[in-house]
């Protein structure tokens, strides 16, 4: 399923709109057999200007609660991407800015074109990160690294983010989702089961000791021997053929 970002009169930022029509469209793919990944892109030649500050600017005098909720359906959207029991893949033309950097970091590999930038200008405007943002950075980047992308509000490129280990592919401009797509071809052909328990191992690994994420192991492994599709993968291994999941 391609995700698409679509408020091109405000360079794709996000809204309420978006964060709801977004959690619900996940919703209906985690219970879709038929989806196997998903790849979050942009309209045009941007991914996200980040969150509307002219709507943010209208809205400083209003009930705290207000700003309040719409944060919080922002964040309901980025657990939700970051929860999501299959690939998501976030492809990055032009620029993912604030909110929309954010948003990236949610997705589980970033595909972007090579002249893409990404930053975090919310201190220019007097505002502190969201979206997960100080989070995914401090587990991804040695700390004056992301205190340094977090703090000064610079435009990184894309290169230099491959070289951090942030994004995971870099394409030519404008082939970004062609891109991603074909990375998601070879997802699509794993094991479904073993996706969604693989990712559950690796979001629990920071919060757990070895000799209990060494148990988690085991009983996911235990688990997805059990399952039919280590019968299909492991005949298929010794029929030298191309095992076809379920």
């Amino acid at each position: 399923m391609v995700l698409t970002l679509h408020t091109t009169h405000s360079g794709n930022a996000a809204d309420i709109g978006v964060y709801a029509a977004g959690v619900e469209a996940l919703n209906a793919a985690g219970d879709n057999s038929d989806i196997r990944s998903v790849v979050v892109v942009g309209t045009g030649n941007t991914f996200s200007a980040g969150l509307d500050l002219q709507r943010w600017m209208d809205n400083r005098s209003a009930l705290v609660k207000m700003q309040a909720d719409r944060l919080d359906a922002f964040h309901l959207f980025i657990e939700t991407l970051h929860t999501f029991p299959k690939p998501i893949l976030a492809a990055v033309e032009g620029s993912a800015v604030g909110a929309g950097f954010s948003l990236a970091l949610a997705c589980d590999m970033i595909v972007a074109a090579r002249d893409a930038v990404f930053s975090f200008p919310n201190g220019d405007v007097g505002l502190t990160p969201d979206g997960g943002a100080t989070w995914h950075l401090a587990r991804s980047l040695p700390r004056g690294t992301a205190i340094e992308i977090a703090l000064l509000g610079e435009e990184v490129a894309a290169e230099r983010l491959h070289a951090l280990g942030i994004v995971n592919r870099l394409s030519q401009p404008g082939s970004a989702l062609h891109d991603a797509l074909l990375l998601t071809e070879t997802l699509n052909a794993r094991a479904p089961n073993v996706i969604a328990a693989t990712k559950e191992l690796l979001a629990a690994s920071p919060h757990a000791s070895l000799t209990k994420h060494l148990g988690s192991e085991r009983q996911q492994l235990l688990e997805s021997l059990e399952h039919a599709n280590a019968g299909i993968g492991i005949d298929a291994y010794a029929s030298k053929r191309r095992p076809l999941f379920n």
